[in-house]
């Protein structure tokens, strides 16, 4: 059994920032990729960012300059510096992490992120 459980959302003012965490507990030999995806009330779920075991970054344009992916491969955990958010970014962030030699991908169970204007 493997869990993600994230941390670190909440409500921030516009112009702030927020960090998320995600780690991955359980029967885990290796973690392939790992990421953020997020989804805003009546919109489909969509990447935020990844980030590969070797430190390969990939960002949504929308957030390309503002947020920041990172991960610890020794603690099983991957973050998201999030910068200069604005009301866009509202959604609830869920993490992912692609396990190896499965394959399969585990979701976290989702973090609010609220930002007013």
């Amino acid at each position: 059994q493997v869990q993600l459980v994230e941390s670190g959302g909440g409500l921030v003012q516009a112009g702030g920032s927020l960090r998320l965490s995600c780690a991955a507990s359980g029967r885990i030999f290796s973690i392939n990729d790992m990421g953020w995806y997020r989804q805003a009330p009546g919109n489909q779920r969509e990447l935020v960012a990844t980030i590969t075991r070797g430190d390969r970054t990939n960002y949504a344009d929308s957030v390309k300059g503002r947020f920041t992916i990172s991960r610890d491969n020794a603690k099983n955990t991957v973050y998201l510096q999030m910068n200069s958010l604005i009301p866009e970014d509202t959604a609830v962030y869920y993490c992912h992490a692609n396990l190896l030699p499965s394959g399969y991908v585990y979701w976290g169970q989702g973090t609010q992120v609220t930002v007013s204007s």
